[in-house]
């Protein structure tokens, strides 16, 4: 599962995409006065490969969507599939993340 990447869709007035490394899942990412809170009730999604990842995040951009990307390999996925630009990735302890929102 370390490798994985997980992705869950919260459908409220918009939907909110949050994708996430699964070896993340429950840690605390913190840098000086930043924090990040990888949580699994908010990021413990379903596990999805390449062509699942495509599919769930073109749905989602058909619709008002924000996305939250945690992590170097669903960071890098979403920069393949045109989701977010390198511009567009911070980092807190050394973790790449980004924000989309549509």
């Amino acid at each position: 599962m370390e490798g994985d990447i997980l992705i869950k869709v919260h459908k409220t007035y918009r939907r909110v995409v949050a994708i996430c490394d699964a070896g993340l899942v429950g840690q605390t990412l913190e840098e000086g006065e930043k924090q990040l809170e990888v949580s699994k009730n908010f990021f413990g999604g379903d596990v999805v490969n390449g062509a699942s990842f495509r599919d769930i995040v073109s749905d989602c951009l058909d619709e008002d969507a924000t996305f939250f990307v945690v992590g170097e390999k669903s960071v890098e996925m979403s920069k393949d599939i045109g989701l977010i630009s390198e511009e567009g990735v911070g980092k807190i302890d050394s973790v790449p993340f980004a924000l989309v929102l549509l």
